[in-house]
């Protein structure tokens, strides 16, 4: 008989089923996740992932799996695309049921890939990259660039050149002073080219360049419903200065105060500077300083250690989280791991990557094929840091 559906046990089959449909839709798998999800211990969770890694069908790594070959899928076939936002997984593709379809390893070739950042957020997107790349059978050749960067053409050229690359994947700065010259460059080199995390369109008709990018403008939307779910009115915005993801994430908030009929008395908004730098504990300072002279009772922080900073220096000025403030974080690379554990807006990292190099292969086989933009959906994790307005 079963003690209710909150603390029902999972059977084994269930448990298998759950990871292995994990695995293929993220890619990763991390056991905490797992150990929330299914309400089973750790060292359970770390068993299923050692038999299923005995079964060759993940390969195990610190604090979960990440999926190598074709996880999760029927023998004899291999997995589609990744899935439309809301569609659910996608069924498996061959080239007889889907137009320009590529299947797994029908590709040689390399890709460049360029990326601002070969720590915090990027490497899960890389990854995602390197899974789909290998059912593919193409080559991954990573190099880092710097979001100081201004100009990444010279970048792009040593890449293409010097890896003798047969397409590239990169993130470039498109709101720099040289982004519409990167991608111009990109066009005129002939390579197929996809970016990641980004958008951007050429003079002077506006037509698009092929991209991935999550939606991190939903997701921000998602964050702020969650919020207003729990009868929070007056919700802030903290955003990070210098990363391009924060201008879809003030335009998801922005809508989602415009639909839930938040004047901008009851919200505020802040740009922070780069935490490394000595201006940033002031502007935290002053942040909490408003949230208490405004009445705010929820914000919305983008990125993890933002959030962690402003829930810190909360509690320092002797606020209780999420007693008195629910802070909800943009990104969740770190947020379950401080405490209170954070609420916060996941994007897909890992089909982000694997969508781009599907994208690529798809080009390589086709070239005449139309410019693809997919926008894949995020996810919002509810943990500790959120929870009702206080009365």
């Amino acid at each position: 008989m079963s003690s209710g559906p909150e603390h029902r046990s999972t059977l084994p089959a269930e448990r298998r089923a759950h990871l292995l449909a994990a695995l293929e839709r993220d890619g990763v798998v991390r056991v905490a996740d797992l150990t929330a999800e299914l309400d089973v211990t750790a060292v359970t969770i770390r068993r299923d992932i050692g038999q299923l890694e005995s079964e060759g069908l993940l390969r195990r790594v610190h604090g979960g799996a990440v999926a190598v070959g074709t996880p999760g899928a029927p023998a004899g076939r291999a997995p589609g695309p990744p899935a439309a936002p809301g569609t659910g997984p996608a069924p498996s593709a061959t080239p007889s049921d889907t137009p320009g379809a590529v299947g797994p390893a029908s590709s040689t070739g390399t890709i460049g890939v360029l990326v601002p950042s070969l720590d915090y957020y990027w490497p899960g997107v890389v990854r995602g990259m390197e899974v789909e790349a290998r059912r593919h059978g193409l080559r991954i050749v990573l190099r880092g660039s710097s979001y100081d960067t201004t100009d990444e053409r010279p970048t792009l050229e040593r890449l293409a050149r010097s890896v003798a690359a047969d397409a590239l994947i990169v993130a470039p700065r498109t709101d720099a002073g040289h982004g519409a010259e990167a991608a111009r460059w990109l066009v005129d080199s002939g390579l197929p080219h996809v970016l990641v995390e980004r958008e951007a369109a050429l003079a002077p008709h506006r037509e698009a360049l092929e991209s991935v990018v999550s939606d991190h403008a939903l997701g921000a939307l998602m964050a702020v419903h969650h919020l207003a779910d729990l009868g929070h009115r007056r919700v802030g915005l903290v955003l990070s200065r210098q990363s391009p993801t924060s201008r879809k994430v003030a335009a998801g908030w922005r809508a989602a105060c415009a639909e839930l009929g938040l004047t901008t008395d009851e919200h505020f908004e802040r740009l922070a500077p780069d935490r490394r730098t000595p201006e940033f504990a002031g502007v935290v300072d002053e942040v909490v300083e408003t949230v208490v002279a405004s009445g705010t009772t929820a914000l919305l922080v983008h990125s993890d250690p933002e959030a962690s900073a402003v829930v810190q220096r909360a509690v320092d000025h002797g606020l209780s989280v999420p007693g008195d403030l629910s802070v909800a974080s943009y990104d969740d690379e770190v947020a379950e791991l401080f405490s209170p554990a954070l609420t916060a807006v996941r994007p897909p990292r890992a089909w982000v990557g694997r969508a781009a190099v599907d994208l690529v292969a798809r080009r390589l086989a086709d070239p005449a094929r139309p410019v693809h933009r997919v926008a894949i959906s995020p996810q919002l994790i509810v943990r500790e840091s959120t929870g009702p307005a206080p009365s």
